[in-house]
């Protein structure tokens, strides 16, 4: 058998990938960035080892394909629905504004109208596959910068079906009036199939995957959810929308269902290593000889890129009323070339809008934001300058800020201030209410804001970071600060921040993993829980007490656990069974019993020699509404008392008569129960 050319790129595509991954591994740089370096390396224009880079493209389409599934897993519809008002009109704004000044400043330096166009086409988009990567390999997709980004994303998506329409028709014979309604017709026919696959989908998919999970082969599962994914893509790229956003509807649509967790884990492996070759290929675009040609150009377009693109969409950020931080991380998140550019720039050759003199340099350009996008990810959230030159623009946000609180409350004493308004921040804001301790709630999100101010008023916009909004937040006067947001390296800068402004207050926070929690402690964090241990701590206790271990040996297990990490955050606990629930213990009874007034008043359970005669513990008692935990046997008893007894039914039987109505034998000078036993008791079989 000859050998296959494909497999042996593959091969090598696997080999260098890996090995370049690991040596920017050692450099701290990402991975996306390692498999980018790869791909210039085995490309045309670097080693030349790849020799039919079509074949590894359409490899690389159905990475895209299964990165967008993925994160669609994670994004059912109703939340998509809560994001998208405002993500809409970010995009609105972003592909807008973009567009339309890139587009003008190529016509500031001569360029004709129809290739600006096309230029602000291209700089409108950005990589969803790399941001999107970037994003949740750091659990940024929650984040209130991850939101918008992820938000703006898919509308430039959308937005791919109009510019693939026009572009072609750019073209000097081309009129205004057939433009417009083939753009029309498109968009329409676009519309339509969206909602056909969103609405077929939730009524057909739940189905179909029911009936070959009851087959029960993870195979035919797995090739279901495939099914999915690539079916929804090609339906919508029927109406010309891409293949990412059919697959993206796909995923969410599965995430309605019983099977969305299942589908994530089986598709994962798969996912990653399609998703691996697409950034290889991304890297085999890379033309060295156009940077060395033409430097200049080159340099300026990846400014354009990464400055220039990154400010309007920080601009755009900020007119969404989001804060400075915020504004400059959707920024950088946002400030690259997108893979849907390079179909611009194919259909704009085609069309003799553009050429490849005018392509060339702005692919070059292109290839090294998008190389350089995963490490401007990771080093933007470090970088506080930029935040703090946009911070003076935050006032003109309009959104109710902290100092208001100043305002209403004056100057706060004793009160407690929580960094973050999710559900974790809500419950706490719950119990603090409950236990009339006063509070101020600082939130980033104005989506939050405006749903909190539903529940509470002590909740304001400001970043808790900003040494002025740890201020008005009257923090040196605070019992506590309370940090419960989902960014990493957020969290460090507000507990930096607080300790720095109220070195005495205590500071609690959360991290999502152990290894985090050093760096908050770092930080001045005085208590910090890593949501990773606690929760294995959790399971650990309820799943021996599950398998029926005594209380002592899951203490034993949970020390010895604590005791590999070097962490005592918190008092033991294990949930405890009902004693129904111990099937040792099945003869043993509880009984309840009260004494009326002409039963043994008087008479403590001693005088009665109650145990002796019985066996039966009395194990508390109820005496005016307050509960007696293992009463003195020698305590007179009292009319109205409820007694709580423990033993053999054989046991209670017997005592039952004992603490009936009695009579007192004058022959004993004691008691003795009277031939009507139990008219002087109320007890419950």
């Amino acid at each position: 058998m000859g050998h296959i050319p494909l497999l042996e790129e593959l091969a090598l595509i696997a080999a260098l990938g890996a090995g370049v991954t690991v040596v920017f591994s050692y450099l701290r740089l990402p991975p996306v960035a390692g498999l980018i370096m790869a791909g210039i390396l085995l490309g045309p224009h670097g080693l030349g080892l790849v020799s039919s880079p079509e074949s590894i493209g359409v490899l690389a389409e159905l990475g895209v394909v299964l990165l967008l599934f993925s994160i669609g897993l994670e994004f059912n519809l109703s939340r998509l629905r809560n994001m998208m008002g405002q993500a809409a009109l970010g995009g609105v704004l972003q592909v807008a504004l973009t567009a339309a000044a890139s587009t003008g400043v190529a016509l500031f330096f001569g360029m004709p109208l129809p290739r600006a166009v096309l230029l602000g086409f291209v700089m409108a988009l950005s990589s969803t596959a790399i941001v999107l990567r970037a994003l949740k390999e750091r659990n940024e997709l929650e984040a209130p910068h991850g939101r918008i980004i992820l938000g703006i994303l898919i509308f430039q998506d959308l937005c791919v079906v109009p510019m693939v329409i026009i572009t072609p028709l750019l073209a000097a014979d081309a009129g205004a009036v057939p433009a417009a309604a083939a753009v029309g017709k498109a968009l329409a026919l676009a519309a339509a199939v969206v909602a056909a696959v969103v609405g077929g989908a939730r009524l057909v998919i739940p189905r179909f995957l029911r009936a070959v999970a009851e087959s029960g082969s993870r195979e035919v599962f797995l090739l279901a959810v495939l099914a999915v994914c690539i079916g929804a893509s090609w339906l919508t790229s029927l109406a010309g929308l891409s293949l990412a956003l059919g697959a993206f509807l796909g995923g969410m649509v599965i995430a309605d269902t019983d099977y969305g967790a299942q589908a994530a884990t089986d598709i994962g492996p798969l996912r990653d290593a399609f998703v691996s070759v697409f950034f290889v290929s991304l890297g085999m675009l890379f033309n060295p000889l156009t940077l060395l040609e033409q430097p200049v150009l080159t340099t300026a377009l990846l400014g354009g890129f990464l400055l220039f693109k990154g400010a309007l969409a920080t601009a755009v950020a900020l007119m969404l009323r989001f804060p400075a931080r915020v504004a400059w991380l959707a920024g950088a998140g946002l400030a690259q070339f997108g893979e849907f550019g390079f179909v611009l720039l194919t259909l704009g050759v085609e069309s003799k809008v553009a050429d490849e003199a005018f392509v060339r340099p702005l692919l070059s350009a292109g290839v090294i934001s998008m190389f350089l996008t995963p490490i401007i990810v990771r080093v933007a959230p470090h970088v506080s300058a930029g935040a703090r030159l946009l911070a003076p623009l935050e006032k003109l946000i309009g959104v109710r800020g902290i100092d208001e609180a100043d305002r209403k409350t004056g100057e706060l004493h004793d009160h407690v201030v929580i960094a973050g308004y999710g559900l974790a921040g809500r419950l706490t804001a719950e119990a603090l209410t409950a236990s009339g301790i006063p509070y101020v709630v600082i939130e980033i999100n104005p989506d939050s804001i405006h749903a909190a101010r539903q529940i509470t008023p002590h909740v304001y916009y400001g970043d808790a970071s900003s040494h002025e909004v740890l201020a008005h937040a009257y923090l040196r006067n605070a019992r506590a600060l309370v940090v419960l947001i989902n960014d990493q390296r957020a969290t460090e800068r507000i507990v930096r921040a607080a300790r720095e402004a109220a070195p005495n207050v205590p500071i609690l926070t959360r991290t999502r993993y152990v290894k985090q929690r050093a760096d908050v402690f770092e930080a001045g964090a005085n208590e910090v829980v890593a949501e990773e241990l606690e929760g294995s701590i959790e399971m650990i206790a309820r799943l021996l007490r599950r398998l029926d271990l005594p209380r002592n040996i899951i203490d034993q297990r949970i020390h010895a656990a604590r005791d590999k990490t070097g962490l005592y955050q918190r008092r033991l606990t294990a949930p405890r069974k009902a004693w129904a629930e111990h099937p040792e213990l099945a003869e043993i009874k509880v009984e309840t019993v009260v004494v009326e007034p002409s039963g043994p008043v008087g008479m403590s359970p001693a005088d009665l020699q109650l145990r002796q005669q019985t066996g039966v513990t009395i194990v508390a008692m109820a005496r005016n509404g307050a509960i007696i935990q293992n009463p003195d046997p020698r305590e007179p008893l009292q009319a109205g008392d409820k007694l709580f007894l423990v033993g053999s039914l054989d046991a209670v039987a017997k005592a039952l008569p004992i603490l009936s109505r009695c009579e007192q034998d004058s022959a004993h000078g004691g008691w003795s129960p009277s031939p009507d036993a139990g008219g002087g008791v109320s007890h419950d079989m």
